[in-house]
Order: C-alpha cells, then sequence, then structure tokens
C-alpha cells in the first residue's frame, strides 16, 4: 500500500505549464545529507507519521478535477513503492497528467511507467558526479542503474528533466561540469533540459548544513553560462 505523508494542494511551479498538486511518498534509499524532508525518508521519523488514506487523496483529486491538471508524485523516493503503477493509474484514469520526481536508482520500475504510458514526466535528480555519488547521497550507490535511468530517460517517449541542487562546500562549478559531460556522453534522439536548483537551508538531514548560506544567483550563472552548451534548455531554479 502506498503511504501518503503529505498533499501541497495547488503548485504553480513543481510541474512545467500545469497547475498541479504534489503527493509526498514515504521512504528513500538514500540519505543525501541536504535533503529537507527527513519527515518522509528517516525510519525514526516516518513510523510517527500520520499518514493520509489513499481514498481521502482520491476523494480530494475527484473535488478538485474543475482546477487542477496535473499531479506531481515525489518523496522520498516514489519508484521504490511497487504499488506505485496501481497508484499512477487510477490518478490517470481520473484525468489527469502525471510527474514522478526520482533519485534514478530503479530504473526497471521507471522504464515499466513509461512503457506503460501511466506517466508523461519525469524529473530526475542527478545528485553529483559520478565519483562524488556517495558522498552527496549518504552511502553507496550502484551508479549502473543511474546511468541506465538517464538512458531510458533520453531514448524513450516521455518529457522529462534532468536537475542537481547545488550545494555549497559539497558541490562546485568544477562538478557541475562534470555531471554535464557525463549527461551529454549518453547518445539521445531528443532534445535534454538540465536545471540548477539553489540550494535551500531548511531542516537539513546533516543539522550543519543548515549554517550554510546558497550560492549566490552570479555564481548559478556562472555556473549556467559553462554547462548550457552540453543541453538545448539549461535554466536557474531559485
Amino acid at each position: 500500500m502506498i503511504q501518503i505523508g503529505g498533499i501541497q494542494k495547488l503548485t504553480l511551479i513543481d510541474y512545467p505549464g500545469r497547475l498541479s498538486a504534489t503527493v509526498f511518498l514515504l521512504n528513500c534509499n538514500f540519505r543525501c545529507p541536504f535533503c529537507y524532508s527527513s519527515e518522509l525518508v528517516l525510519p525514526e521519523k516516518t513510523k510517527n507519521q500520520s499518514c493520509i488514506l489513499e481514498k481521502d487523496f482520491f476523494a480530494f483529486l475527484e473535488e478538485r478535477k474543475d482546477l487542477l491538471e496535473g499531479v506531481v508524485i515525489c518523496g522520498g523516493e516514489p519508484m521504490m513503492n511497487k504499488d506505485l503503477p496501481d497508484f499512477v493509474r487510477k490518478i490517470k484514469e481520473m484525468g489527469y497528467k502525471v510527474k514522478v520526481d526520482t533519485n534514478g536508482s530503479f530504473p526497471e520500475m521507471l522504464e515499466f511507467l513509461i512503457d506503460e504510458k501511466i506517466i508523461d514526466y519525469v524529473a530526475l535528480d542527478i545528485k553529483a558526479p559520478k565519483e562524488k555519488y556517495n558522498i552527496l547521497t549518504g552511502g553507496k550507490v550502484n551508479i549502473k542503474n543511474i546511468e541506465k535511468s538517464i538512458s531510458i530517460l533520453k531514448n524513450k517517449e516521455i518529457d522529462y528533466e534532468f536537475r542537481t541542487t547545488v550545494v555549497p562546500t559539497l558541490l562546485k562549478k568544477e562538478d557541475i561540469l562534470k555531471i554535464s559531460r557525463w549527461l551529454f556522453s549518453f547518445p539521445s534522439r531528443k532534445a535534454t533540459r538540465y536545471y540548477l536548483q539553489n540550494f535551500r537551508p531548511e531542516k537539513t538531514l546533516d543539522p550543519k548544513l543548515e549554517k550554510l548560506k546558497p550560492y549566490p544567483l552570479t555564481y548559478l550563472l556562472e555556473i549556467q553560462r559553462a554547462v548550457s552548451p552540453f543541453f538545448d534548455i539549461c535554466q536557474i531554479r531559485e
């Protein structure tokens, strides 16, 4: 059963071009030190989380049919839920477009959802260049799974974006250049979109990071100029 940790009833930014609601699912296989959703990630917190019942979530969607166009599914890590396909199908049957945010570590689930044509947009978080992945995710990561997910998005019939949160002290311009070259190295038959996201020092998994100041916009613009040649679209999200 899907465990719903929260709902944002209206978002204008989480699904590009669509008025949407965001649903937050519990649990994640990563422990990114800069994550600001510890209540969705850490077992000692998720076990005490008051979950929203699926029937109440779908009742909410039924009420909002005339207002909302899409639903964003994030977490946590949605793809680790074996019941995700049934959950998504129910949303699609109600007439909504579906966007999923993922860390890319479950390529088989990603490919299944795309091939079944039950999701419409994917945002894949690229945490770091390959050699830093374990640092930025707080544990050992199978990079081959991340690379398989990258390749799936660049070659399947699905709208998508890559994005990286630029965390001071952990990532700098040279790291984003390495990520960009890495993404560029995968053959693609469609446009590539990459977004740089500024770090938010809010209730991070590693409390020390709450004291960090985000990079100034001027530095992000410098990075954007350096990596834009690798992508069809490269933008900054504050």
